[in-house]
């Protein structure tokens, strides 16, 4: 049996034990509040745009906020590493996608998140979350194209437009999202048609990012591209390389189809991965995301257009005009993004010549 100590040897034992649960409940309330006041991130954004939002975050609420920025292989990595990041930050509809197709996401069900952002903008199901807009719209010449001689993505397959079209590569996941929505709203047939025809109307190989169809229009090697609507701010305003002033003011920006469905839309989104080690405060810093000081912060510095209502978009996309967006929720786009992927290998986008 166990000897119970008197006097002397029982009074040190009982301060040995109260030191160590003294010491066992510090290390734990160390360890709990450490838990609670982290958050672990992917992020595909810049680092110029996002830390000062993360900054604002971590002054509001007193959660640090530890970046990984992961320009590549996002997927791979949380794949490798689960645990690692709590949630993710990223572009494009198609790697939200991507990520939530290999089960990397978790749903969350947050009131925060659905009254700031619309429903066509998240996950049916809340496994991720739009944070701003960007319009895959297109850039036509001032010098050769007519305001409303153009007005629809399916006019871009018109024979008119033979040799003017300039586009980055079909495979893009900008593009493959753009024609993931002409899938979705016009069928698999009808998408294929007019991919056929968008790619006999090509100037050029699909080649270089959006900037270089704006120079390329500026040259006078095409009339028209497809581009996102941000990158035009950004040429404008480029004060390192003026050049690209030049090419922004040799074009204009059509919003397609505004008299049916709307431009097509995507997003920048976020989402709380499968295995976050701190989910709680990884929703907390996607509704920080989605509120009006981090979408005024997303407007002003990176010319998007904000998802919460009531947040001013910049003065000089203001000047571009109000449009009507492409109100199909992003998950069906991002279902069809295989078989647009699919088309474009089947009409051999990306090899096109001029003698095709």
């Amino acid at each position: 049996m166990f000897a119970v100590p008197n006097g002397a040897k029982r009074v040190r034992l009982y301060l040995g034990i109260a030191m160590i649960v003294m010491v066992a409940a510090l290390t734990l309330g160390k360890t709990t509040a450490s838990a609670e006041e982290v958050v672990n991130l992917y992020s595909y954004r810049q680092p110029f745009l996002i830390k000062p939002i993360l900054k604002g975050f971590t002054e509001k609420t007193g959660i640090k906020t530890n970046v990984v920025f992961a320009k590549k292989g996002m997927l791979e990595k949380i794949k490798a590493t689960p645990g690692a990041a709590d949630a993710v930050l990223t572009v494009d509809i198609g790697r939200l996608h991507d990520m939530d197709e290999a089960g990397l996401l978790q749903p969350v069900q947050s009131k925060v998140l659905e009254q700031n952002i619309p429903s066509p903008y998240r996950h049916p199901k809340g496994h991720w979350f739009g944070l701003t807009l960007r319009g895959r719209v297109i850039y036509a010449s001032k010098m050769r194209v007519k305001p409303g001689a153009i007005t629809r993505y399916e006019d871009l397959a018109d024979p008119k437009w033979k040799g003017k079209i300039c586009t980055r590569s079909g495979k893009h996941v900008y593009n493959v999202s753009l024609f993931a929505s002409i899938v979705a709203h016009s069928g698999e047939a009808k998408a294929k048609k007019w991919l056929m025809g968008l790619k006999s109307n090509l100037a050029r190989k699909p080649q270089g990012n959006d900037r270089a169809q704006a120079k390329a229009i500026h040259s006078g090697e095409c009339d028209l591209a497809l581009a996102n609507t941000y990158y035009m701010a950004k040429m404008a305003t480029n004060k390192k390389k003026k050049v690209q002033r030049e090419w922004a003011k040799a074009v204009y920006i059509v919003f397609p189809n505004q008299k049916d469905r709307g431009t097509h839309v995507n997003i920048s989104g976020a989402a709380v991965t499968k295995h976050a080690k701190n989910r709680g405060n990884a929703v907390r810093l996607i509704e920080f995301l989605s509120g009006e000081y981090a979408q005024k912060l997303y407007a002003d510095q990176n010319y998007e257009y904000p998802l919460k209502k009531g947040v001013k978009t910049h003065p000089l996309v203001d000047s571009w005009g109000k449009f009507k967006a492409d109100t199909i929720n992003l998950a069906k786009v991002a279902n069809k993004r295989a078989t647009a992927s699919k088309l474009a290998d089947q009409v051999d986008y990306n090899n096109f010549r001029p003698s095709n």
